[in-house]
């Protein structure tokens, strides 16, 4: 698929997705649209201080057809879903995966694509298990409030965890040799290891995680529920 065609792909799921979600309560002449601002493809502050990305693209296009005004509004990821609860936007458009555990909190579209996981190792690890014994006591890295950070706590209790408030400085801790190894969404690593200096030490290893206990349902909009719309 040409980057053209996957933007346009993204671009008409997301309107589908947000019409589909739970709004009807609310007049949508003005939309704050929450994003974290820091995690590249899908949503990044550029050099001129603007969010890009393709979250952003599909915001835009959503606002467009909706003839509608939108701000964007960054916020740290582990608090994403309290400012939401809390009023401080609408929705979130943030590169969410659909989770059990977060439908608790927020309502969520159909999912707009769908995400896998993946394990980075330095370049030239001869790590290729990626079984609990086999990473016993090694130091692995993951954004916090993520479903990579859960899903590491949960299989490998034995190694040492850290998780940090970016997934920019989970990246500048493996590139400088402090981690063994980190999970991430597999896209943004993918472009982390491929178009950066400092992403050229690491290459994507072991399988793609996709279970759905693991990413749930996909990448979707999550709003507040319907009493607090």
């Amino acid at each position: 698929m040409t980057k053209g065609l996957l933007r346009t792909t993204l671009l008409l799921c997301g309107f589908a997705a947000l019409m589909s979600a739970p709004l009807s309560a609310k007049t949508w002449q003005h939309i704050r649209i929450g994003t974290e601002g820091a995690y590249p493809p899908f949503n990044f502050i550029a050099a001129d201080g603007k969010v890009q990305g393709f979250d952003i693209e599909i915001g835009n296009a959503l606002c467009a057809q909706m003839k509608a005004q939108c701000d964007v509004v960054t916020q740290d990821w582990d608090g994403i879903i309290p400012a939401l609860k809390a009023g401080k936007y609408d929705l979130i458009l943030a590169s969410m995966f659909i989770t059990d555990e977060r439908k608790k909190q927020v309502s969520f579209t159909d999912p707009y694509y769908k995400a896998a996981m993946s394990f980075v190792v330095p370049k030239g690890s001869e790590l290729h298990d990626f079984s609990r014994a086999a990473l016993k006591g090694k130091v692995i890295g993951a954004q916090a409030g993520t479903t990579q950070g859960d899903y590491l706590t949960k299989l490998y209790p034995d190694a040492e965890i850290r998780q940090y408030p970016t997934q920019e400085a989970a990246n500048l801790d493996m590139a400088s040799g402090r981690l063994d190894l980190q999970l991430g969404d597999a896209i943004p690593l993918l472009m982390w290891t491929k178009t950066t200096k400092d992403g050229s030490c690491c290459t994507l290893a072991g399988p793609l995680i996709t279970e759905r206990q693991y990413v749930g349902d996909g990448v979707g909009i999550a709003v507040r529920d319907r009493k607090s719309v």
